[in-house]
């Protein structure tokens, strides 16, 4: 295969991150590390990878965006029933991974994910456009379709069927992700990067770790 279409290696910078800096709670440099990236421009800082796995131990991932940040875990939205809502019925593990290049910052959050009590899934959904919550009721996710129509007329049906509100559909919702463990990367010149670990132990307190780049 060519390696035509690999860039050229750069290195990241001498911009340090050291222990000092880092506060004993992971989720104060998760909302620190954001508002920062949000601040820097950065467009939808919120995009992660979200990697799950299905009960045969198959990895898949795709990019999703984070919309909450709470002291005990990180809340996104999707459809119950697509293949990412199956796998984490199957196992419901999962880590997300925030890479921003500008800032040569990378941070992975590893934890156990819980569907969203309904009340909290119902206020998210009303916030949305109707443009979008009417998507959730004509999307039936990652199934296969013989072409865009097949959306397209399934959308029509559901504009024709709500003329005021838009219900939240039973199988569309939120999760949790509660963290226990995060990495904090900071990129260095010559690939000596910074990273530091944290992982919960059974006690519920964080211990703090420099690991190797």
């Amino acid at each position: 295969m060519s390696d035509e279409i690999i860039p050229e290696r750069i290195d990241y910078g001498d911009r340090e991150l050291n222990r000092e800096a880092l506060d004993d709670r992971p989720m104060m440099v998760f909302r620190d590390w954001m508002e920062e990236a949000v601040g820097a421009g950065i467009e939808e800082a919120n995009a992660a990878c979200l990697c799950t796995v299905d009960g045969s131990g198959h990895p898949d991932g795709r990019t999703i965006l984070i919309k909450g940040v709470e002291e005990d875990g990180l809340l996104f939205y999707t459809n119950y029933q697509s293949r990412k809502g199956r796998q984490l019925q199957e196992c419901p593990r999962a880590t997300l991974v925030l890479w921003w290049q500008s800032l040569r910052r990378q941070i992975r959050v590893s934890g156990l994910v819980k569907k969203l009590e309904a009340e909290q899934s119902d206020q998210y959904f009303s916030s949305r456009p109707p443009e979008s919550r009417l998507g959730a009721w004509a999307s039936l996710q990652s199934t296969p379709i013989a072409n865009r129509e097949v959306l397209e007329t399934r959308l029509s049906e559901f504009e024709n069927r709500f003329s005021g509100e838009i219900p939240r559909p039973d199988y569309w919702g939120g999760y949790r992700l509660k963290p226990t463990r995060f990495e904090f990367w900071q990129g260095r010149d010559s690939r000596l990067h910074d990273r530091f670990e944290y992982a919960r132990g059974a006690d519920g307190e964080w211990s703090i770790n420099r690991l190797m780049p």
